[in-house]
């Protein structure tokens, strides 16, 4: 079934009223009004050169703060219900393979089964530097890192030999009851396509991807799904969701819901909006979410939650 995702700053000043507890009341009525997932995102350390950022104004001063997804995420956890927690993305390399794979799994199992880890590489060659790693090899150790992880989750006693990592008889616990969800971020290269087929179940286009770009991009990944004999219906793929407005600024849902349509015809299977497109007011966006998602909900031809 096709699901409503909801982007949620968790960076900078706008939620940040009442030591962040506005970002908390904010994803909690996400949970109420029935979304199905909330996304945050990632950067550990910042630079003062934001200019690898190119799609459009970087959101924040370099100094700002930038809140730690899967520490809020497990903040998260125990205060909603039901809603989907995630990331997108987490620069997984930087925390290496067996450090993510615990934390996920930790974060998993005290969530009740409700992760998806959306991971990429990042832009930013200073985030390596930190972490003593080489921002050239990005990809690779991209790879390595999710190695790691699918060989913890998957039983023990691990072993693993890639090219920045190798050990053998190692125990990882606890583990995923069931697999996490892998969203692997990036725009249609071939390594994207092949990280994808290997470690993924979702795929997330590069921001400023087109319409017309998902919809090419989604039939390449389903094609080496096919290809690699997975199916390729258990293929996600991750749209951005335009939000109509009216005069007043209120959602327009039915001209919202027709670019769902849009998306969803172009085979994306989660929608995702940015709290901001919704309202620049949080609380005016709070406000408009019942009805967003129940337009949704008409639109997919799916139950109110």
């Amino acid at each position: 079934m096709t699901t409503l995702s909801l982007n949620v700053p968790n960076f900078g000043p706008l939620l940040g009223g009442d030591r962040y507890g506005r970002l908390l009341s904010v994803c909690e009525a996400a949970d109420e009004a029935g979304f199905d997932r909330l996304l945050l995102t990632d950067h550990v350390v910042m630079g003062a050169d934001t200019s690898g950022y190119t799609w459009s104004a970087f959101p924040t001063e370099p100094d700002a703060n930038w809140l730690e997804p899967l520490t809020t995420l497990a903040v998260l956890a125990g205060r909603t219900r039901r809603i989907r927690l995630g990331t997108g993305i987490v620069i997984a390399a930087l925390r290496g393979g067996a450090v993510l794979a615990k934390t996920a799994a930790t974060l998993d199992l005290l969530s009740s089964g409700r992760l998806d880890l959306g991971v990429g590489t990042g832009w930013q060659a200073k985030e390596y530097e930190a972490v003593g790693l080489d921002f050239r090899a990005r990809g690779r150790l991209l790879d390595d890192t999710l190695q790691v992880c699918r060989a913890l989750w998957s039983g023990a006693p691990a072993s693993v030999d890639t090219p920045s990592v190798a050990f053998t008889g190692v125990y990882s616990a606890p583990r995923p009851e069931g697999a996490i969800p892998i969203w692997v971020s990036g725009s249609l290269s071939k390594a994207v396509v092949r990280r994808t087929v290997r470690f993924g179940d979702g795929w997330i286009p590069i921001m400023g991807a087109t319409d017309d770009d998902l919809a090419a991009g989604t039939r390449v990944m389903r094609d080496a799904f096919a290809e690699a004999g997975r199916d390729p219906d258990d293929l996600a793929v991750r749209g951005r969701l335009t939000v109509a407005k009216t005069g007043d600024g209120a959602v327009d849902g039915a001209r919202t819901m027709e670019h769902a349509a849009a998306l969803i015809e172009a085979g994306a299977t989660d929608l995702m909006v940015p709290l901001q497109a919704i309202d620049a007011d949080p609380q005016r966006a709070v406000e408009q979410f019942p009805a967003l998602v129940a337009a949704f909900r008409d639109e997919i031809g799916a139950p109110a939650r």
